[in-house]
């Protein structure tokens, strides 16, 4: 009896092995599926805080031009003080309208195709010389 028994135990021993073999290919396709999706996945993540960043260096940029224009000083510097917080190639407006300045600050956030957006910003303050003092 144990003779006979001896070849079956080797044919499920085979078939197993066999069984497990198909397993690992499957599982081998489905990584090679995934990983591409993964990949694009994880550099959308990575591009949507890099424009996100710069989205809010663009609001920051906007802000310092902004008070530097409340106080009077030259265009120049206003312009200097918005494009140094600002993201690389930045577009720094600076208007005066009535009493008020307004700074615009735009910047394109690069990415492939559709992805690529201008980032924009705008600060108002009011003209300090325009504010007149009670004392």
């Amino acid at each position: 009896m144990r003779s006979s028994e001896a070849p079956r135990r080797s044919s499920e021993a085979s078939c197993q092995g066999r069984g497990r073999g198909s397993d690992r290919g499957a599982v081998a396709a489905e990584a090679a599926m995934a990983l591409p999706v993964l990949v694009a996945f994880v550099l959308a993540l990575v591009w949507a805080l890099v424009a996100a960043a710069d989205q809010i260096r663009c609001v920051d940029a906007a802000r310092a031009g902004a008070r530097a224009a409340a106080r009077s000083e030259p265009e120049g510097m206003v312009r200097a003080a918005a494009s140094e917080a600002a993201p690389a190639r930045a577009r720094v407006a600076v208007e005066r309208v009535g009493e008020l300045w307004r700074v615009r600050v735009e910047a394109p956030a690069p990415g492939p195709g559709p992805l690529a957006l201008t980032l924009g910003a705008e600060a108002v303050a009011l003209a300090e010389d325009t504010v007149e003092t009670g004392l």
